[in-house]
C-alpha cells in the first residue's frame, strides 16, 4: 500500500477513535454528575448532531411541549422532563408535547427511529407511532419504528398496545422485566400484534434513566 493510502487509513482510524473517546467521555461526565448530584435539568447528555426545533441542542436545555427532536447518524440524546426520562437514538424524529386526549398528561410521537423511556407511576402518558397508540401509567418502554410496524418492549410495568388500524385488537401488557415484547402492525397483516424478541436496549440504560429521576429499576440488573 502506498504511503498516502496508509496516511488516509490512519487518519480514518484516528477520527473513529476520537469519536469513540468523546462519546465515552460524555457518558463518564454524566455518571459523575449523577454521583455528585449536580446534574442540570433538561438535557443531560448529547452525542453528535441533535436538533430541537431545527436548532442545535445544548446541555441543560429544557425540552418543552411542542418541541421536535431530530437526531442525526450516530447521534444520541438523553433528557429529563419532570419525573420522566428519555433516551433518543440516532436517526430519530420525536415530537414531544401535551396531548389533547382527556386525562392524558403527556403524549409523544415517534415518527422515525427509536426511544427508550422511563415514566413516573400514577400519571397517564401516551406514545404514538404510525401503527400504534401506546397508553402508559408508570412504566419503562422501548420503541422502534418501521414503515409498517412498531416494536414495543414494555421493560417493566403496564402498557396498553393498540394497533391504529384495528383498535379492537388492543392488548394490555404487564411485565416485570422485558417479558412480553411485541410487534404492532399496520393494516394488511394477518395479525395486528405478534410476540417479538428483546432487542437494542439494555438494563444499564434503564438504570441510567431511572437514576436521573431519583429511582431504581425494579429488578437486579445485568442480564440485558
Amino acid at each position: 500500500m502506498k504511503k498516502s493510502g496508509l496516511r488516509a487509513e490512519r487518519r480514518a482510524w484516528l477520527h473513529g477513535a476520537a469519536a469513540a473517546a468523546i462519546a465515552a467521555s460524555g457518558m463518564l461526565q454524566l455518571r459523575a454528575a449523577l454521583a455528585a448530584g449536580t446534574l442540570p435539568p433538561g438535557i443531560a447528555h448529547i452525542k453528535g448532531d441533535v436538533r430541537i426545533n431545527g436548532k442545535p441542542a445544548e446541555r441543560g436545555q429544557r425540552v418543552n411541549a411542542g418541541d421536535v427532536i431530530v437526531t442525526g447518524k450516530g447521534a444520541e440524546l438523553v433528557f429529563v422532563s419532570e419525573k420522566d426520562a428519555f433516551l433518543v437514538r440516532a436517526d430519530s424524529r420525536v415530537e414531544y408535547g401535551s396531548a389533547a386526549t382527556k386525562g392524558v398528561v403527556t403524549a409523544l410521537r415517534v415518527v422515525t427511529g427509536a426511544l427508550l423511556s422511563v415514566f413516573e407511576s400514577g400519571r397517564r402518558r401516551q406514545i404514538n407511532t404510525a401503527t400504534a397508540t401506546i397508553g402508559i401509567r408508570g412504566t419503562a418502554i422501548y420503541i422502534e419504528t418501521e414503515a409498517r410496524r412498531t416494536y414495543a418492549c414494555t421493560c417493566y410495568g403496564e402498557a396498553v398496545l393498540t394497533p391504529v388500524d384495528d383498535p379492537t385488537a388492543a392488548e394490555t401488557v404487564r411485565t416485570k422485566r422485558h417479558d412480553q415484547p411485541r410487534y404492532i402492525y399496520g393494516k394488511g397483516m394477518p395479525r395486528m400484534l405478534e410476540a417479538a424478541p428483546v432487542i437494542n436496549h439494555t438494563d444499564a440504560e434503564l438504570q441510567m434513566l431511572e437514576t436521573l429521576v431519583g429511582r431504581k429499576v425494579p429488578f437486579e440488573p445485568g442480564t440485558y
